[in-house]
Protein backbone atom coordinates (compact mmCIF):
# COMPACT_ATOMS: atom_id res chain seq x y z
CA UNK A 1 0.00 0.00 0.00
CA UNK A 2 1.61 3.26 -1.08
CA UNK A 3 1.88 6.07 1.41
CA UNK A 4 0.48 9.43 0.45
CA UNK A 5 1.03 12.89 1.84
CA UNK A 6 -1.99 14.56 3.41
CA UNK A 7 -2.36 16.82 0.37
CA UNK A 8 -2.12 13.88 -2.05
CA UNK A 9 -4.73 11.92 -0.08
CA UNK A 10 -7.04 14.97 -0.07
CA UNK A 11 -6.70 15.31 -3.86
CA UNK A 12 -7.25 11.58 -4.33
CA UNK A 13 -10.33 11.71 -2.08
CA UNK A 14 -11.81 14.56 -4.13
CA UNK A 15 -11.06 12.84 -7.43
CA UNK A 16 -12.54 9.52 -6.39
CA UNK A 17 -15.77 11.01 -5.04
CA UNK A 18 -16.19 13.16 -8.17
CA UNK A 19 -15.60 10.07 -10.32
CA UNK A 20 -18.29 8.17 -8.39
CA UNK A 21 -20.58 11.18 -8.92
CA UNK A 22 -19.96 10.93 -12.67
CA UNK A 23 -20.85 7.24 -12.52
CA UNK A 24 -24.12 8.23 -10.79
CA UNK A 25 -23.67 6.31 -7.56
CA UNK A 26 -25.73 7.64 -4.68
CA UNK A 27 -24.14 8.47 -1.33
CA UNK A 28 -25.08 5.18 0.34
CA UNK A 29 -23.58 3.25 -2.60
CA UNK A 30 -20.41 5.36 -2.34
CA UNK A 31 -20.14 4.62 1.38
CA UNK A 32 -20.43 0.88 0.73
CA UNK A 33 -18.08 0.90 -2.26
CA UNK A 34 -15.42 2.88 -0.42
CA UNK A 35 -15.57 0.50 2.53
CA UNK A 36 -16.61 3.23 4.95
CA UNK A 37 -18.42 2.19 8.15
CA UNK A 38 -22.15 1.55 7.69
CA UNK A 39 -22.99 4.32 10.14
CA UNK A 40 -21.14 6.94 8.06
CA UNK A 41 -23.52 9.88 7.56
CA UNK A 42 -24.47 10.27 3.89
CA UNK A 43 -23.79 14.00 4.11
CA UNK A 44 -20.13 13.28 4.85
CA UNK A 45 -19.62 12.31 1.19
CA UNK A 46 -19.92 15.97 0.16
CA UNK A 47 -17.17 16.85 2.66
CA UNK A 48 -14.81 14.49 0.84
CA UNK A 49 -15.31 16.62 -2.29
CA UNK A 50 -14.45 19.80 -0.40
CA UNK A 51 -11.73 19.80 2.21
CA UNK A 52 -11.89 16.54 4.16
CA UNK A 53 -9.84 13.54 3.04
CA UNK A 54 -11.22 10.03 3.19
CA UNK A 55 -10.21 8.13 6.33
CA UNK A 56 -6.74 6.61 6.13
CA UNK A 57 -7.74 3.00 6.58
CA UNK A 58 -6.45 -0.18 4.93
CA UNK A 59 -9.89 -1.13 3.56
CA UNK A 60 -10.64 2.35 2.20
CA UNK A 61 -7.16 2.70 0.72
CA UNK A 62 -7.35 -0.68 -1.04
CA UNK A 63 -10.71 0.18 -2.58
CA UNK A 64 -9.54 3.66 -3.60
CA UNK A 65 -6.49 2.16 -5.28
CA UNK A 66 -8.72 -0.19 -7.31
CA UNK A 67 -10.95 2.72 -8.29
CA UNK A 68 -7.90 4.72 -9.36
CA UNK A 69 -6.71 1.70 -11.34
CA UNK A 70 -10.06 1.51 -13.11
CA UNK A 71 -9.98 5.23 -13.89
CA UNK A 72 -6.42 5.01 -15.17
CA UNK A 73 -7.24 2.00 -17.37
CA UNK A 74 -10.25 3.84 -18.81
CA UNK A 75 -8.04 6.85 -19.61
CA UNK A 76 -5.52 4.56 -21.29
CA UNK A 77 -8.17 2.65 -23.22
CA UNK A 78 -10.04 5.77 -24.34
CA UNK A 79 -7.39 8.52 -24.35
CA UNK A 80 -9.17 10.92 -26.67
CA UNK A 81 -12.76 10.54 -25.49
CA UNK A 82 -13.58 10.36 -21.79
CA UNK A 83 -17.25 9.75 -22.58
CA UNK A 84 -16.34 6.38 -24.10
CA UNK A 85 -15.04 5.26 -20.71
CA UNK A 86 -18.31 6.28 -19.09
CA UNK A 87 -20.20 4.39 -21.81
CA UNK A 88 -18.04 1.30 -21.25
CA UNK A 89 -18.86 1.46 -17.54
CA UNK A 90 -22.62 1.63 -18.19
CA UNK A 91 -23.03 -1.06 -20.88
CA UNK A 92 -23.46 -4.79 -20.26
CA UNK A 93 -20.17 -6.62 -20.74
CA UNK A 94 -19.95 -10.19 -21.96
CA UNK A 95 -16.86 -10.91 -19.84
CA UNK A 96 -18.69 -9.66 -16.75
CA UNK A 97 -21.65 -12.03 -17.26
CA UNK A 98 -23.61 -9.43 -19.24
CA UNK A 99 -23.55 -7.04 -16.31
CA UNK A 100 -22.54 -3.41 -16.56
CA UNK A 101 -19.54 -2.37 -14.48
CA UNK A 102 -21.67 0.38 -12.89
CA UNK A 103 -24.26 -2.13 -11.70
CA UNK A 104 -21.45 -4.20 -10.20
CA UNK A 105 -19.95 -1.17 -8.45
CA UNK A 106 -23.33 -0.36 -6.91
CA UNK A 107 -23.17 -3.66 -5.03
CA UNK A 108 -20.01 -2.39 -3.33
CA UNK A 109 -18.02 -5.63 -3.14
CA UNK A 110 -14.24 -5.78 -3.36
CA UNK A 111 -14.55 -8.76 -5.70
CA UNK A 112 -16.55 -6.71 -8.18
CA UNK A 113 -13.98 -3.90 -8.06
CA UNK A 114 -11.21 -6.40 -8.79
CA UNK A 115 -13.21 -8.02 -11.62
CA UNK A 116 -13.79 -4.67 -13.32
CA UNK A 117 -10.19 -3.61 -12.90
CA UNK A 118 -8.94 -6.97 -14.19
CA UNK A 119 -11.17 -6.69 -17.24
CA UNK A 120 -9.72 -3.26 -18.07
CA UNK A 121 -6.11 -3.54 -16.92
CA UNK A 122 -4.16 -6.48 -18.31
CA UNK A 123 -1.03 -5.54 -16.32
CA UNK A 124 -3.00 -5.73 -13.07
CA UNK A 125 -4.40 -9.09 -14.17
CA UNK A 126 -0.90 -10.40 -14.89
CA UNK A 127 0.29 -9.29 -11.46
CA UNK A 128 -2.76 -10.84 -9.79
CA UNK A 129 -2.22 -14.16 -11.52
CA UNK A 130 1.49 -14.23 -10.64
CA UNK A 131 2.52 -14.06 -14.29
CA UNK A 132 4.82 -11.13 -13.78
CA UNK A 133 8.31 -11.79 -12.47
Amino acid sequence: MPSYTEEQWLQISRSVVLMLDAWQLDNSQKITLLGLPENTPKRSISRYKDNTPLPVDAVVTERVEHLLGIADALRTTYPTNQRMGTQWMSKPNQKLNQRSPISMLKEGTLGNLISIRSQLDCVFMWETMGSRA
